[in-house]
């Protein structure tokens, strides 16, 4: 199968997945709750004395990193993919 075909395969399940799903939040609570417990293990790790406050806007900020870590590696892999499909094949 093409890589193509594979794309549109996965689409096509992923939102016949998500069409079976009434309540995604639900869905997804597990992932989210581990997710933030992550953050804030990470959060009190770095500040052990910190107020729970404190320790709440450390997670805010340590997950804005972590998403903007993940657009800046795939706006890498983006030019990447587009500079191997740019150049002339040898």
């Amino acid at each position: 199968m093409d890589p193509t075909e594979r794309t549109l395969r996965a689409r096509l399940a992923v939102h016949t997945s998500w069409a079976n799903t009434l309540d995604p939040r639900s869905r997804t609570a597990k992932a989210r709750a581990a997710a933030a417990g992550r953050f804030e293990k990470q959060a009190r790790e770095l500040h052990p004395d910190a107020t729970d406050e404190q320790i709440a806007r450390v997670v805010e900020h340590l997950k804005k990193a972590h998403a903007q870590r993940m657009a800046l590696a795939s706006a890498k892999a983006r030019r990447a993919k587009k500079a191997a499909t740019d150049s002339p094949a040898a």
